[in-house]
């Protein structure tokens, strides 16, 4: 009898967070990060975090913000005087996105795709001041290294209790004298509130 008595008393108890988990709202999670940046041909890893709320079902309205650690890459100078050098160079990223994610369906596991807007943030090093006598095909980036991004993808999410598993694949296009574009791919856990 004090066993049934016990199991009754665990089951009222916890009945509120049995129910809290189908009306979760609210999802953090951190995730892993890789960008191939079509403008300097270097293949970008990092760790960022996100944010989401549910607003409608099948639809969360969603930030995230990634840095992606140094890389280095070749860049090629031209002068006027007709010589050229070559330097290795080091470049960091930071970016942030801003959008709506539509859930495809409810399960499980949830198919989605997602349209986000913010910006991209590079950041050299190693790389010479910037004269009228020095041009090279990354000058653009080191003069505004601040560029307005759209990120355009979907993939999928295992949830498992509150806890989900996400997969992020999407093309990151980003606007700096034209539009320039790169893959990006996220992994990483969420918690669902």
């Amino acid at each position: 009898m004090r066993k049934l008595l016990l199991l009754v008393v665990c089951l009222v108890a916890f009945a509120p967070a049995l129910q809290a988990q189908e009306d979760e709202k609210f999802q953090a999670g951190v995730f892993a990060d890789y960008f191939r940046s079509g403008a300097t041909g270097t293949n970008m890893f990092g760790l960022g975090g996100r944010a989401g709320l549910d607003l409608v079902p099948h639809v969360t309205l969603e930030g995230d913000v990634a840095y992606d650690f140094n890389r280095g890459f070749n860049n090629a100078f031209s002068y006027d005087g007709g010589g050229a050098a070559f330097i290795t160079s080091g470049v960091r990223t930071l970016d942030a996105f801003f959008g709506p994610r539509y859930t495809i369906t409810n399960g499980r596991v949830r198919p989605f795709v997602e349209l986000k807007a913010g910006f991209i943030d590079y950041m050299f090093n190693n790389v010479p001041v910037g004269s009228t006598s020095v041009s090279n095909g990354i000058q653009n980036l080191i003069n505004q290294n601040i560029n307005a991004a759209l990120l355009f993808g979907g993939g999928v999410e295992r949830k498992a209790g509150p806890v989900v598993l996400r997969l992020d694949v999407a093309d990151q296009i980003y606007f700096n004298h034209g539009a320039q574009q790169g893959l990006r791919v996220t992994f990483g856990p969420l918690i669902r509130f």
